[in-house]
């Protein structure tokens, strides 16, 4: 089924990213749906005319968007659903869903896979909700929230195996400051998007370990390598340039940026904290460890040389210290 127009548009999720997703949107659309979690956040929304929580300094125009805690009479008003939720909380939300999506047009703009199940998000829709492929699009590429707020340049990729349904995704992303491009490789995006969160974190080990910036050059170019290596090994697709915006773009600004949550995650612990108190002192959730886990659990089989993910997982999992890992590393790479 190919959408001539994105109809009324949901943001299911209340964080930073969904927050900067939801001013993208309203600048192409009159009103928006947006499902909170929480009744008191939608009530403080709605007081101070931004987020209480993430980005506070985005004003929005209240008058424009209907809020509610109740998903499935968000679901149920809109065509187009974007989902904006961590990873790990998706199925909390998706459990109370009794309204169906199946005619849907549903978009993935979440950076993890589905804990347990271990499966892409587009997978989890398609096989929990019977969604046809050609209705989920999956949303990519650099894009930090922080500066989507302050309308600095943003390149996004919307993958989806129908081509037109992906350019009707990305015109109601396409502004001024946010540049878009479609693909047919949701699979590779996706992840790639999770991928990207791991090796970020392994970043922050080394920032954390004072390695320098030489060495930082080589853990991305490996880092690069190691993707590569595992997209073609989940699916070979013509069409997929491992340097394009979608892979290595994400890739370069979430080890390198101050922004990156998974970056700052892993330099807490190259710098001496235990997990759980990184953990606890992070205001926000590092999607790159519950990434590491499914990957870890997703790459035994398909067997592929993956050093860095290893190296990331036995530091966040079995308690090996970053130092030991990233010397190991540091033997290896060329």
């Amino acid at each position: 089924m190919q959408f001539t127009s994105p109809g009324q548009v949901a943001v299911i999720g209340g964080g930073s990213w969904a927050t900067a997703i939801a001013k993208i949107v309203l600048r192409h659309e009159e009103k928006i749906n947006w499902y909170f979690r929480r009744d008191d956040r939608i009530e403080e929304f709605k007081r101070l005319g931004h987020n209480p929580a993430y980005l506070t300094a985005q004003q929005f125009d209240v008058t424009r968007i209907n809020f509610s805690s109740d998903i499935n009479k968000i679901v149920n008003e809109s065509d187009t659903l974007i989902f904006v939720t961590p990873s790990p909380y998706l199925k909390g939300h998706l459990s109370k869903l009794k309204a169906s999506i199946r005619e849907k047009m549903v978009c993935i703009a979440i950076k993890g896979i589905v804990p347990d199940d271990n499966i892409t998000i587009s997978k989890y829709f398609q096989q929990t909700f019977n969604i046809p492929a050609d209705h989920i699009a999956a949303i990519g590429g650099p894009s930090h929230a922080e500066e989507v707020a302050m309308d600095r340049l943003c390149y996004l990729t919307v993958g989806c195996p129908s081509s037109d349904n992906a350019r009707m995704v990305a015109d109601l992303l396409t502004n001024k400051y946010v540049k878009t491009s479609v693909s047919t490789d949701i699979e590779g995006i996706e992840y790639s998007s999770v991928l990207k969160n791991i090796y970020a974190i392994a970043a922050g080990f080394c920032h954390g370990l004072k390695c320098g910036d030489n060495f930082q050059a080589v853990l991305v170019a490996n880092a690069t390598q190691e993707m590569d290596r595992f997209l073609e090994a989940v699916e070979q697709n013509s069409e997929r340039k491992i340097i394009k915006t979608a892979y290595l773009g994400d890739l370069l600004v979430t080890m390198y940026s101050n922004f990156s949550r998974n970056r700052t995650f892993g330099t807490m612990i190259g710098n001496g904290a235990s997990v759980k108190v990184a953990q606890v002192e992070m205001e926000m959730i590092a999607e790159g460890y519950y990434g590491t886990a499914c990957m870890k659990a997703i790459n035994r089989h398909y067997h592929v040389n993956m050093p860095i993910l290893d190296a990331v997982y036995n530091v966040l999992y079995e308690g090996i210290k970053p130092e030991v890992e990233i010397k190991l590393l540091s033997d290896s790479f060329r």
